[in-house]
């Protein structure tokens, strides 16, 4: 063989050794740079979002504050969980009573129906028999608005005693009134 196939011969095997020990080399670089071009696609993805949060914590006490005031309304809507269905509606019965009572009307009867569950909440229904005269009823019905926790009026079934034609034109008639009424406590 000649002196120039022999060195072209270690040229090529130096070469081929080299290519085989640089090849992982590329190929790792290869993977590197795909990794890196997916790690930027998921950065970019994330950066929204990464934003908001940092909008979310740099608004935190606005956000508390916030958060108290509706658990304060939220107290003036409802009856607190911690307490009984039946303590909260038997609470209930008493201020209605109360409330007629300082209307000038006479309560006849109350009862508090079983709790039903209602969107999240429990629904406790109160009933009311009473009587007085139609002032009487406006002054119950006005005050009825303003009450906390809040009183839904649900039915009002009012009759006259005895009908119209029986009292002096003098005299307000008496009515007996039903009410249908229900109040809402948290669930626990």
């Amino acid at each position: 063989m000649s002196a120039l196939n022999v060195v072209a011969r270690q040229r090529l095997v130096l070469l081929a050794t080299f290519a085989v020990l640089l090849l992982p080399l590329v190929l790792l670089g290869l993977y590197l740079a795909q990794r890196h071009a997916q790690g930027q696609a998921d950065l970019a993805q994330l950066e929204p979002r990464h934003a908001r949060l940092l909008g979310v914590l740099a608004q935190r006490s606005e956000i508390e504050t916030t958060r108290e005031q509706a658990q304060a309304l939220r107290s003036e809507y409802l009856y607190p969980a911690g307490q009984d269905a039946t303590q909260s509606g038997n609470l209930a019965q008493q201020r209605m009573r109360d409330l007629l009572t300082a209307a000038g009307m006479q309560v006849r009867s109350s009862q508090v129906l079983p709790a039903k569950e209602d969107h999240g909440f429990d629904r406790i229904g109160l009933t009311l028999a009473a009587e007085g005269d139609l002032l009487a009823l406006q002054s119950a019905l006005a005050v009825l608005s303003s009450q906390r926790p809040v009183v839904v009026l649900s039915d009002l079934d009012v009759r006259v005693n005895g009908g119209l034609g029986n009292h002096a034109p003098t005299e307000a008639p008496r009515l007996t009134v039903q009410f249908s009424l229900s109040v809402l406590r948290e669930r626990s």
